[in-house]
C-alpha cells in the first residue's frame, strides 16, 4: 500500500507561476471580446453560445486527462502488454526444469526474461547452491505449443546448462515444505514408507536396500558412514535397520540440498524405530468363516516360521519356485517393512493361514503369496493380491509382477481375477505374469530424462 508521503506529486512554483500569468492572460483576452462583442446587436448571443462551447471543451478535457492519467504507459506491465502467464490463450501444461546458471547477480533474471517472452508463468522456483553455480528448479505453466526442445535452446542461450525438463501434473503444485512434511508424517506412521518417500521427495530415481546380512546369513559388506555419501548420481544413506540404502538418479545429478533432506528423512525413521500401522478388517468367507486381514512385520517371525511348518512340500516348492527345505530363512527378508510390505491372514483363534508380500525390487515390484493348504480354495489369495496391488497402485507403481510355475493355477487364476492387461513370459518352465495397472499418467515428452520406478 502506497502512503500518502509517497503518492504525493512534487510542488513545483515554475509551474504554478506559468499557470497564474495564463490564467491573468485568458481574463484579460476574455475582458476585451466581451466589450467588443457586447456592443454589437447579437453580441449576448455570442457570449452565450461561447461560454457554452467554452464549458463543453473544459468538460472533455477534464474527462480526457483523468481517463489517461492512472493508465500505465504502454508495455509498463507485463500482464498487461502482453499475455506472460498463457491464461486464456489456449491450451497450457505443467512443466518441472532444472538449469545450472553461474552464480552471479543477473544470471536469473536473465532466465526470467526468457520465460517471459516465451509466455511462460513461473509457478515455483527453488535455489540449490554448489560450489561453483547455482542449480535453479521452476516449476512452469507453459503454452501447450512451446516444445521442451525450444525451450531447451532458449534457456541455453540465456546462460543456463545441463538443463533437464520434465512433464508435471497438479500433485507438483504442492509447495516444497508442506511436501516435505507430508513426506515426514507418512514416515512416521509407518516405516515401510521410508522408500517410497525418498522416491516422491527425490524425483524420479531408483532405490535399492542392500542388507547388511544376506537371505543365507552372510555378510553382503554394505556399509556406508552415518553421514552417508553423495557421489554426484548416487547416495548411500545408512539403514536404520542395517545395511545401505542406495539411491540412484543416472539423468540427473544430486544437489547437496535433496541430500541433506534425504538424510534428515533416513535420521527421523532411526529415532522412531521399528512401527507398522495394526488395523485389521474382518471378513467373512462364503463358508462362514471369520479371519482377519492385518499388516505384518518382524513381529510375526514366530507365526510364520509355524505356518511354513504347516505347509506342504507341494506348497512351499510353488511358493519359492522349487524344492525349499528351508524357505522360513527368507522371512527375516520378507517381513522387513524396508523391503515392502506385508499382509498376513489369521483365523479368528489367532493362527496365521496366508502371507501376502508386495516387494520393491528396484525399478519394478514384485508380489508374492502362500496359503496355507487347509484354507486355499476360499477366495484368501484373491483377497490378498487385490489388496496388494491396490497398495502397489497408491505408491504410484505402473505394474506389478508376480513369479511362479504354469502349474500353479490357483496364482494364476487370481492374476487374472484382477481385470488388468497381462503380460505372460514363460523361461525354463518358470512364468512370469505382469499386470499393467492402469493409471491416468501425463505423456512424457521425448529426449527428457527415463522415468524410473521405485
Amino acid at each position: 500500500m502506497t502512503s500518502a508521503k509517497s503518492a504525493r506529486r512534487p510542488h513545483h512554483w515554475r509551474r504554478d507561476l506559468i499557470e497564474l500569468a495564463a490564467l491573468f492572460t485568458a481574463v484579460a483576452v476574455a475582458d476585451a471580446i466581451a466589450n467588443l462583442i457586447g456592443h454589437q446587436p447579437d453580441g449576448p448571443y455570442l457570449l452565450v453560445a461561447s461560454a457554452v462551447a467554452l464549458i463543453a471543451t473544459a468538460a472533455f478535457h477534464t474527462w480526457w486527462a483523468h481517463r489517461h492519467s492512472h493508465a500505465p504507459p504502454p508495455g509498463a506491465d507485463g500482464a498487461a502488454s502482453s499475455p506472460a502467464n498463457g491464461a486464456g490463450n489456449g491450451e497450457t501444461v505443467l512443466w518441472r526444469m532444472r538449469t545450472t546458471v553461474r552464480d552471479a547477480p543477473g544470471s536469473l533474471a536473465a532466465l526470467c526474461l526468457v520465460l517471459t517472452r516465451l509466455r511462460v508463468d513461473i509457478l515455483t522456483l527453488q535455489t540449490h547452491p554448489l560450489a561453483r553455480g547455482t542449480v535453479d528448479e521452476f516449476l512452469l505453466r507453459a503454452p501447450a505449443a512451446l516444445q521442451p526442445q525450444e525451450l531447451t535452446r532458449e534457456i541455453a542461450a540465456a546462460g543456463g546448462s545441463a538443463t533437464w525438463i520434465e512433464r508435471a501434473d497438479a500433485h507438483d503444485l504442492v509447495d516444497t515444505p508442506t511436501r516435505v512434511l507430508a513426506l515426514a508424517t507418512r514416515t512416521a506412521l509407518d516405516a515401510a514408507e521410508l522408500p517410497l518417500a525418498l522416491r516422491q521427495l527425490l524425483g524420479r530415481c531408483t532405490i535399492h536396500s542392500l542388507p547388511a546380512v544376506s537371505v543365507t546369513g552372510r555378510p553382503t559388506g554394505e556399509s556406508a558412514p552415518v553421514e552417508g555419501v553423495l557421489e554426484d548420481t548416487v547416495m548411500r544413506l545408512r539403514d536404520p535397520s542395517g545395511g545401505v540404502i542406495s539411491v540412484e538418479r543416472p539423468h540427473l545429478p544430486f544437489t547437496p540440498t535433496e541430500f541433506a533432506r534425504a538424510r534428515a528423512l533416513v535420521e527421523l525413521d532411526a529415532r522412531l524405530g521399528p512401527r507398522v500401522p495394526r488395523g485389521e478388517d474382518v471378513l467373512t468367507l462364503p463358508e462362514g468363516n471369520e479371519i482377519t486381514v492385518r499388516r505384518a512385520d518382524s513381529r510375526d517371525l514366530a507365526a510364520a516360521r509355524a505356518l511354513h511348518d504347516r505347509c506342504s512340500p507341494r506348497t512351499l516348492g510353488l511358493r519359492y519356485n522349487g524344492p525349499v527345505g528351508d524357505a522360513d530363512r527368507y522371512l527375516d527378508h520378507l517381513l522387513s517393512p524396508r523391503f515392502g510390505r506385508t499382509l498376513a491372514v489369521q483365523t479368528a483363534s489367532g493362527r496365521l493361514v496366508a502371507l501376502g508380500h508386495l516387494l520393491w525390487d528396484g525399478d519394478e515390484t514384485e508380489v508374492a503369496l502362500i496359503v496355507e493348504d487347509d484354507w486355499q480354495r476360499r477366495g484368501i489369495g484373491s483377497e490378498l493380491l487385490g489388496r496388494l496391488v491396490a497398495l502397489a497402485a497408491g505408491t504410484g507403481c505402473d505394474s506389478v509382477y508376480a513369479v511362479t510355475q504354469s502349474r500353479n493355477t490357483g496364482m494364476v487364476a487370481a492374476m487374472r481375477g484382477l481385470e488388468l492387461p497381462l503380460d505372460y513370459q514363460i523361461e525354463e518352465g518358470t512364468l512370469v505374469i505382469t499386470a499393467r495397472l492402469r493409471r491416468e499418467r501425463a505423456a512424457r515428452p521425448s529426449g527428457t530424462a527415463e522415468e524410473v520406478r521405485r
